[in-house]
């Protein structure tokens, strides 16, 4: 068994039939069965075996495209379902960029936040307060609330107001580490959220525990997004930039420095590496992803209110992040996956068949023991399991591997031409 799988391993052409079978079976029982959530999770676990295939990541990324531009919305969209699956598509992928934003901060460089959900409030309530009449309240000019169009540009204000925040909480926790660094960034993320329940008065800008209510869609060219269908493509394109944006910085300068910090302070410090710059770039970039879903949050719900950003959220993010792996892109990205889908759609299923059971009298569930109820608690034991089973989570962190005998005859060859370059003169000089 195991040398047909390294036979099928080594494969690309059985890989690729398989796959597109796979993919075509379940996106044509999506379409025949609107009803089905298990064809529609099917269809998504097409994803995770494109990552497990042998292809180039350039052939990876043009079939994920094909799979979650136009096969999954063309085949959902022929049911009452359709919007429903939209919706979770949607939240999963809002909860994937802020999971990997937090990736940065806790996985690649090693700073444990528990408040990380008060950057994605950041963004909400930045678009928020001026998509509605809110503004009027303490904006000396201008005419509130402003325009669809607006929102556009709000992405890339969130994302800076929220980078700043993310400057602001990474000043004060430079010297704090380990469960101080953890207890701090609780506090800050607690001290936003009262802020925004509490700045009602003297100058209402928050309009405090009421929320703000009627936000105002997005608009372009004349048609407004009040779907989650159409919101649904507005996140997939801020969640390609953001995978794209973290693997850059992954490989990059910064994200080894990252790296060498998580593994040792002292040590990267000796070894040149900033590390005040270094964790600001950390706290900045990870908070700015989640500053920009928490616009597109606000404009979805049309409505934003401090209850949604409780620690309870943040510590949501971070489970997301320890369960696919910290430090994995990869991994982050299947751990919110499976997260979300588990919370807001099969823990909901399983809830409404045993229900379903209760009524017919095959079966009687207290109500308090429904699974959605107990969510709680079945993500604790998928956290004992994992820690006890698989501690470095679904997909572990990998690091690039590279050739020895390749790296030596560079390394052969740059001397060689070094010292080619050199003069007689020197050369003599030398001896």
């Amino acid at each position: 068994m195991k040398a047909l799988w390294q036979n099928y391993r080594k494969n690309k052409l059985a890989q690729g039939i398989f796959l597109l079978l796979y993919i075509g079976i379940t996106s044509l029982s999506l379409y025949l069965a609107q009803k089905s959530v298990t064809a529609f999770l099917l269809l998504l676990a097409s994803l995770l075996l494109l990552y497990f295939t042998s292809f180039k990541n350039v052939t990876k990324w043009l079939i994920a495209g094909v799979v979650l531009v136009v096969l999954l919305p063309f085949t959902a969209s022929n049911g009452d379902g359709y919007q429903s699956y939209m919706e979770v598509a949607t939240l999963v992928g809002i909860y994937i960029s802020m999971a990997l934003g937090l990736n940065v901060v806790v996985g690649m460089a090693g700073l444990l936040d528990l408040g990380f959900i008060a950057f994605f409030a950041v963004g909400a309530y930045s678009y928020g307060i001026f998509a509605t009449a809110q503004a009027n309240h303490f904006m000396p000019f201008g005419h509130y609330p402003l325009s669809g169009e607006s929102f556009w540009i709000f992405i890339l204000i969130g994302c800076f107001v929220a980078a700043l925040f993310g400057i602001l909480l990474g000043i004060p926790v430079l010297r704090v580490k380990g469960d101080y660094l953890a207890i701090v960034t609780l506090g800050f993320g607690e001290i936003i959220r009262i802020i925004f329940n509490n700045l009602d008065r003297p100058v209402n800008i928050t309009n405090g525990a009421m929320g703000l209510p009627s936000v105002t869609p997005p608009s372009l060219f004349g048609i407004d997004f009040l779907y989650p269908s159409q919101f649904y493509y507005i996140v997939l394109i801020i969640l390609v930039f953001t995978i794209f944006t973290v693997r850059r910085f992954e490989h990059s300068k910064i994200g080894r420095s990252w790296k060498a910090v998580r593994e040792n302070e002292i040590a990267a410090q000796a070894m040149g590496v900033p590390l005040v710059k270094t964790k600001l770039m950390a706290f900045a970039i990870g908070a700015s992803f989640s500053g920009m879903m928490g616009v597109v949050f606000a404009a979805k719900q049309a409505f934003v209110d401090p209850t949604s950003f409780t620690l309870l959220e943040s510590i949501t993010i971070l489970v997301m992040v320890i369960l696919g792996g910290m430090g994995s892109v990869p991994g982050v990205i299947l751990g919110a996956a499976v997260m979300t889908i588990l919370n807001l759609q099969v823990l909901t299923e399983i809830t409404n068949w045993l229900n379903q059971l209760s009524t017919s009298g095959a079966i009687s569930i207290p109500d308090a023991l429904s699974p959605s109820k107990m969510q709680r608690m079945i993500f604790g034991l998928l956290l004992i399991l994992f820690a006890l089973y698989r501690p470095q989570g679904l997909l572990p962190a990998k690091n690039r591997k590279y050739d020895q005998k390749l790296l030596q005859k560079g390394s052969k060859e740059a001397n060689g031409d070094s010292l080619r370059e050199q003069s007689p003169i020197e050369n003599a000089q030398e001896v």
